[in-house]
């Protein structure tokens, strides 16, 4: 089989909440966010479209934000820059009033349900993502908690187009895959932060 990595951004910023498969999104295809959306959303058209004309089996995860370590301290990734701010002591930056919503997944969690979809005959785009949600502004201050940290918070503009929600609805991924993610955010932040901590100081 072959596996498309897509995303939750396919849905772009979204008027269903959480957000099902079935849902067709609302994505700008000319906004600044444009190229990663489409890109994906194309991409899984093509994967559609493959497995109809030539009978590939084929694997579509929408993958819902992922965290934990091992990741790039420079990736731009909310988690990454929050946890690196605040180990340097220096502001965290949030983008809007910091109220937008977010589901964090820890990467043992994903990766175990990666590991389902490949064993499966799901051939249908699916759901990859905790569904538990939480405001940025939380993020924030579980951070600033678990690396004891006095970083201040400092707001920006929200860029054009950034979602104001997203959750995702892993209905279907819990029927079929028999998948549910089982790490918590604070005790994934936890072994987070430990990874960064060492990696900075080293």
């Amino acid at each position: 089989p072959i596996l498309q990595a897509s995303t939750s951004e396919i849905y772009g910023d979204p008027l269903e909440h959480p957000q099902s498969e079935s849902y067709w999104g609302n994505v700008n295809p000319i906004g600044p966010r444009a190229c990663y959306d489409e890109g994906k959303r194309v991409a899984e058209a093509l994967c559609i479209a493959y497995k109809s004309y030539n009978k590939t089996q084929i694997r579509i995860a929408r993958i819902f934000n992922t965290y934990g370590p091992y990741m790039d301290q420079k990736d731009g990734r909310v988690v990454s820059n929050f946890i690196v701010q605040a180990l340097q002591g220096l502001p965290i930056t949030l983008y809007g009033d910091g109220s937008q919503t977010r589901s964090f997944c820890f990467v043992d969690d994903m990766t175990d349900a990666l590991i389902k979809l490949m064993k499966s005959d799901l051939q249908s785009p699916v759901n990859l993502g905790n569904p538990s949600e939480y405001k940025i502004t939380d993020l924030a201050s579980i951070i600033k908690e678990k690396t004891s940290s006095s970083s201040e918070l400092i707001f920006q503009d929200l860029p054009e187009d950034d979602p104001k929600i997203r959750c995702p609805d892993i209905t279907l991924a819990r029927e079929k895959l028999l998948w549910g993610p089982k790490i918590k955010l604070k005790e994934g932040l936890e072994l987070t932060v430990e990874w960064f901590r060492d990696e900075i100081e080293s």
